[in-house]
């Protein structure tokens, strides 16, 4: 059985409480799809009215509208290609491992604590870091958490990751990565700009609305 990732945005009319019923009605329409296999994961994070979403699907494509619709009419549409839609889907750029099913996938996962966070690029440093982060990923030797998957929408992103983190890539290889010293040289913190809270860090983590998985079912 195939596993597709995918990460997804949207807009709240207004700001919320992490407590609002709204998310915890979410979080039980997504254990019901987790019960019934069409999800491994869903977990939801939440930056002032932006709206983070990472699903794991099984077989086929889980879309937001099927399980966050307690969501209604707190979240706003968003023009895209000449059509208002709540959720956009965001565009994939970095993954250090690729699910090849939900077997291997599913293996030595612990429980773990499921984080997000998000990071804005310059415009002038975006098509670089797309660039060089693609690159990477199909190189497929640099190593790092099996579970972590950047996606891109206009110049920010968006990164989900679990903790404790694994140390994995995609092709498995125990090499040593060239793509890795090539995005050194260009230094990676000039892309960034740092949030308020981010300590100076490039990403800033943000808090979970709800996540939940396999392991809470």
């Amino acid at each position: 059985m195939k596993v597709i990732r995918n990460e997804y945005l949207c807009m709240l009319k207004n700001e919320l409480p992490l407590d609002h019923a709204a998310f915890a009605a979410c979080r039980e329409e997504a254990l019901r799809l987790i019960k019934t296999g069409r999800l491994m994961t869903a977990a939801m994070y939440m930056y002032k009215k932006q709206l983070f979403l990472y699903t794991e699907s099984l077989e086929n494509e889980v879309t937001p509208e099927e399980f966050l619709s307690p969501l209604g009419e707190i979240i706003l549409p968003q023009p895209l290609e000449g059509e208002a839609a709540p959720w956009v889907k965001m565009v994939p750029v970095f993954w250090h491992a690729e699910p090849t099913d939900a077997a291997s996938w599913r293996e030595s996962r612990p429980r773990q604590r499921r984080r997000g966070r998000i990071a804005y690029l310059f415009n002038d440093k975006l098509t670089e870091y797309v660039y060089h982060h693609r690159a990477l990923t199909e190189e497929g030797v640099f190593r790092g958490d099996k579970y972590m998957f950047i996606s891109l929408w206009g110049n920010l992103l968006f990164s989900y990751f679990e903790e404790p983190r694994s140390s994995d890539n995609v092709n498995g290889s125990s090499e040593q990565s060239r793509a890795i010293n090539d995005w050194m040289r260009v230094d990676p913190d000039s892309h960034f700009k740092k949030l308020p809270g981010s300590n100076g860090q490039n990403f800033l983590l943000i808090d979970a609305c709800f996540d939940v998985g396999e392991s809470d079912i």
